[in-house]
């Protein structure tokens, strides 16, 4: 776990819990200022100090890497294949609090759901909404259906897509190289 990312994941947990720097400072038995230079990734905490984050913000700061660690990124990342939220959200939910590097990846894997969602929402309105437009101009139909036969093929194409970012992002993920999903909006972050 590198620097930055403990100092992000400290500042949003003080911030959850309503705690001050001060006070987060207070309670761990450190000065203001070692919490401050945490937070902006200027240090890494030395063992005693992770030790009490830990307890104060009830989350496992300690050495990330375990097999049940790699088990659970490879779960994440493989149900990214399968256009529903629904899987990756409940992972996500479920173990973002005990590893700091589930919650990243789990947070690129919902964005990369939504967004692949909402462009399978996008095209299966253009397929009802053109016709219909259509209907009501008066416009004669294209009798051949060229909207419709097209729609499979597209739904195809997204569904090896995902299923390819899935299964490289995983690799990726348990290789320590950093995972990437294009065309991703970031509405978790």
């Amino acid at each position: 776990m590198n620097q930055p990312d403990i100092g992000l994941k400290v500042t949003e947990l003080r911030q959850q819990k309503g705690f001050t720097q001060e006070k987060l400072a207070e309670y761990c038995e450190v000065s203001a200022r070692t919490v401050q230079r945490i937070e902006n990734g200027e240090v890494e905490p030395r063992s005693f100090t992770r030790n009490s984050l830990s307890n104060i913000l009830e989350f496992d700061f300690g050495k990330e890497g375990s097999a049940n660690e790699s088990f659970w990124l490879t779960i994440l990342h493989l149900s990214s294949a399968v256009c529903i939220v629904l899987i990756p959200l409940l992972l996500w939910s479920w173990k973002k609090d005990q590893s700091l590097k589930i919650d990243r990846h789990g947070r690129e894997v919902l964005n990369f759901q939504i967004t692949i969602c909402l462009i399978l929402l996008a095209c299966v309105l253009v397929l009802l909404i053109v016709p219909t437009f259509l209907m009501i101009l008066r416009l004669p139909l294209d009798g051949s259906g060229t909207l419709w036969g097209i729609s499979p093929l597209f739904i195809l194409l997204v569904g090896l897509f995902t299923t390819y970012q899935g299964a490289v992002n995983t690799v990726r993920a348990l290789s320590d190289k950093p995972i990437h999903y294009p065309l991703s909006i970031a509405f978790v972050n």
